[in-house]
């Protein structure tokens, strides 16, 4: 008992760092190739090296971080083929979550997707692009919780954290930021049809739009 209570505020210290890293690198807050400094982040976040180390051997181990040649860990950068592939597959798993979200909806789902669409317009409107990034993230997360499948939810994830700097990338303007909202709805609409075929579509042509303007933009 008392080593489980030693270690447990190390645990939290990892947790809070990884955790926090990551939606900065899905929100494009960190760019690709940019360097992490373990002194700073321990600084910054308050908390010994230790587990800085441990957040970021796991963001590592998840691929969204590499480690260099030389010493030191970096926000992981991908050639313009790799992330055509990995929106390839990252097109299909959306599509599918946004199937199954729309045969297993009940009233609680649906006010959570509407609630997080009410961030991303918000934040669209005021032209808050940071904001936008990081409600724009927790849509389609409340998308993915949706499905009511925690095993698709994390592989979506996954994917939407490791793309996040180069997605991020095509919201250059407030216009950007407001037709994205737009597309939002347009997906609600057929999420809450609770047709799948019509459901999978609308994120399948949700997903076309935003993969070429980020592609584009990388």
């Amino acid at each position: 008992m008392a080593n489980d209570l030693a270690q447990t505020p190390k645990a939290s210290a990892a947790q809070r760092i990884e955790t926090a890293l990551r939606e900065e690198i899905a929100a494009g807050e960190l760019a690709p190739g940019q360097r992490l400094d373990e002194i700073g982040l321990a600084t910054r976040f308050g908390a010994s090296r230790t587990p800085v180390r441990e957040a970021l051997s796991r963001l590592t181990a998840q691929g969204v971080l590499v480690q260099g040649e030389r010493r030191g860990v970096f926000v992981a950068e991908y050639t313009r083929q790799d992330l055509s592939q990995i929106f390839e597959a990252m097109h299909e798993i959306e599509a599918a979550c946004a199937r199954i979200a729309s045969q297993r909806l009940n009233l609680l789902t649906k006010s959570e997707i509407e609630a997080a669409q009410a961030k991303c317009v918000e934040a669209a409107q005021s032209g808050d692009r940071a904001a936008y990034l990081r409600a724009n993230e927790a849509f389609h997360t409340t998308i993915y919780r949706a499905t009511g499948n925690p095993y698709m939810a994390e592989i979506a994830s996954e994917f939407r954290h490791r793309t996040g700097p180069f997605r991020a990338k095509k919201f250059s303007t407030p216009e950007d930021l407001l037709a994205s909202a737009q597309s939002h709805q347009d997906l609600i609409d057929d999420i809450f049809s609770e047709d799948s075929t019509t459901a999978s579509k609308g994120m399948r042509d949700h997903m076309e739009a935003s993969f070429l303007m980020a592609l584009k933009a990388n």
